[in-house]
């Protein structure tokens, strides 16, 4: 597979992840990715999978209540999520 193919691939899998089965979440997430993904930072792209990481229950408090991820890098993210979709 050329290294062409990688982010796409990577993309494609990353989108996939955002789909969480709490339609909240699901909202946020793919929007997010639809747009930005693309375009984003490899470091973005990162911390995006460092939070699709985490369960259902700990992201939906970071990007519906308002808690703050301990990690700067996601803590960024969360935050460009949360004003993307606002």
């Amino acid at each position: 597979m050329s290294t062409a193919a990688m982010p796409d691939l990577q993309a494609r899998r990353l989108r996939w992840r955002c789909r969480r089965g709490m339609k909240e979440l699901d909202v946020l997430l793919e929007r997010f990715t639809r747009t930005r993904l693309a375009s984003g930072p490899l470091a973005e792209r990162r911390a995006l999978e460092e939070l699709l990481a985490l369960p259902d229950p700990v992201l939906a408090g970071y990007l519906l209540g308002g808690t703050v991820p301990p990690q700067a890098v996601v803590a960024q993210l969360v935050a460009h999520i949360r004003a993307y979709v606002d």
